[in-house]
């Protein structure tokens, strides 16, 4: 899913703390950005990561991840979304045939103006970074590592009603992202066995499908998560980063999203930016060393999951659908 390579020059883009759009005069003469009118509810996250979790390891193939899809696109449904699901069968590192549902919902489908917010919805089969070993087969309860990114794009779903952006916006939820060869086995040494729900949409898109940018979110719940500038996000989408951490300033969520540069990360955004050819960037936890201490653990709980985080990520996202006027 993602690799733990730490770019060897760390290099401060100020700037990009200080972006603004939709900009109004403040009392003193300067420029205020203006804030997004709607309030990101975290709680109402929190309880979509404790359901989709209570299904069980989402692990493709199994009923935790039918009835999981499930849950997804009722959800979207009930806020009003146009849903529609790709389906497909992947092929993973052993061999293995895998169903793959990738899910799209879609607010304003006719808009020809589009952005696209991506995460990934599927488990780890293995916890093979547990610090025991007796673990290493046991799947992932996948709280932060898939469940978080869900329930934010859910959350900024059901406020879409009252935000009312005017770009049309097609969430997708990418299928097989973490069934990559765990670490007793030996995969494709490209990663080409990670990400695979997303690489099959990336080469499958309908004609003349062209949306302005994508944002993609993983690892958005952790306690101990903060956002860096992820490399492959700033070398295929700089203007996007840009974008995004300043919504973040505006969004007061400046001490999570950090002006500096993070590490790279084999995930979804790739093939996105690759295949598919949309600008895309990474949201995804970097705490300076690596990723979360639950990565890839069976720690990877609810429990673990931190609302301040949730509200940081979801407020941010709903600044820059209210910046797209």
């Amino acid at each position: 899913m993602k690799t733990k390579i730490l770019l060897a020059s760390l290099v401060t883009l100020c700037a990009l703390s200080g972006c603004r759009t939709n900009e109004t005069p403040s009392e003193g003469g300067g420029q205020q950005a203006e804030v997004a009118p709607v309030t990101f509810n975290a709680d109402s996250a929190y309880l979509h990561i404790e359901r989709q979790c209570a299904f069980g390891p989402r692990v493709p193939g199994s009923k935790a991840h039918a009835d999981c899809a499930s849950y997804i696109q009722r959800e979207f449904r009930r806020y009003g979304l146009n849903v529609a699901v790709q389906n497909a069968t992947v092929t993973a590192w052993d061999g293995k045939a895998l169903p793959c549902l990738n899910i799209t919902a879609s607010y304003l489908p006719d808009s020809a103006r589009r952005i696209v917010i991506a995460t990934h919805w599927d488990s780890r089969p293995w916890a093979d970074h547990d610090p025991d070993e007796a673990n290493h087969r046991t799947p992932v309860p996948a709280a932060n590592d898939g469940a978080s990114g869900v329930a934010v794009v859910l959350e900024v779903a059901r406020q879409l009603a009252e935000l009312r952006p005017a770009v049309g916006i097609d969430f997708v939820c990418f299928d097989v992202e973490d069934y990559g060869a765990p670490t007793w086995a030996e995969g494709p040494a490209d990663g080409s066995d990670w990400c695979l729900g997303s690489r099959y949409w990336s080469t499958h898109l309908p004609d003349g499908y062209r949306p302005l940018y994508g944002i993609l979110l993983d690892m958005v719940g952790g306690a101990d998560a903060r956002f860096r500038f992820e490399y492959f996000s700033r070398r295929y989408a700089e203007a996007v980063l840009a974008k995004v951490w300043g919504c973040a300033a505006t969004a007061g969520a400046s001490d999570y999203f950090l002006a500096e540069d993070g590490m790279s990360a084999m995930d979804d955004h790739i093939p996105m930016n690759e295949q598919a050819r949309i600008p895309t960037i990474d949201i995804i936890a970097d705490n300076g060393n690596g990723f979360a201490a639950t990565w890839h653990t069976v720690d990877d709980t609810p429990q673990n999951i931190s609302r301040s985080t949730l509200k940081a990520v979801g407020q941010t996202l709903l600044q820059v659908l209210f910046e797209e006027r």
